[in-house]
């Protein structure tokens, strides 16, 4: 693996993991008074997607560990350089899009959906191009990494995380429709789940 490669990916996901989740839920928190990570520990479809992400994000920490101390156990489809660069580049966009988007939605910011307050409807700023830019550079993320390493493992990463994606997206539009039902419903006219152009 090109050494460069090497170091970067522990790096950049270590760092986007603790920027994008840590850092931000301290951040917020702090600011509304309460804890931002509002993921039920029920049985319900919500808590069963929170309790899947949070294992999806442990498995890829692991399989970045793993893959560092032992580059073999993870032999690659195919190895061109453009393509693993290209990779490179769509991380970095990938954490871009998330730091930003983070940073447009302020105090309505969470992890999970918060029942027990109103928070307001973002919709200027990269939400005027994607009603999920946050969920947008995660799927990115991972299609970088696949990009940078491309295994059975990392293509498995992208494939569950998109599809616990699709399932919280869609829950997350069910609650903002009967929490800013007007309002929603012309902004998802207006805007795509994840880019204005889209077919699904």
């Amino acid at each position: 693996m090109d050494t460069f490669l090497y170091y970067f990916i522990p790096i950049f996901f270590i760092g986007y993991f603790l920027i994008a989740f840590i850092l931000k839920s301290i951040i917020t928190s702090k600011k509304i008074g309460k804890s931002a990570l509002v993921v039920p520990k029920d049985d319900s479809a919500y808590g069963i997607i929170g309790r899947y992400f949070g294992s999806t994000i442990v498995a890829i920490l692991l399989y970045i560990v793993l893959v560092t101390w032992k580059t073999e156990f993870f032999p690659s489809f195919f190895k061109y350089t453009f393509v693993n660069y290209l990779g490179v580049i769509l991380l970095l966009i990938s954490l871009l899009i998330t730091v930003i988007a983070q940073y447009q939605m302020k105090d309505s910011w969470r992890i999970g959906i918060d029942k027990d307050e109103k928070t307001n409807l973002i919709t200027t700023g990269l939400f005027t191009f994607s009603r999920n830019p946050i969920f947008l550079g995660m799927l990115l993320s991972l299609l970088g990494l696949f990009l940078v390493q491309p295994n059975y493992v990392t293509l498995s990463f992208f494939i569950i995380a998109n599809i616990l994606i699709q399932v919280q997206v869609r829950l997350e539009e069910e609650h903002l429709q009967k929490v800013h039902p007007k309002k929603y419903q012309e902004y998802k006219n207006c805007v795509g789940r994840f880019f204005t152009l889209q077919f699904f």
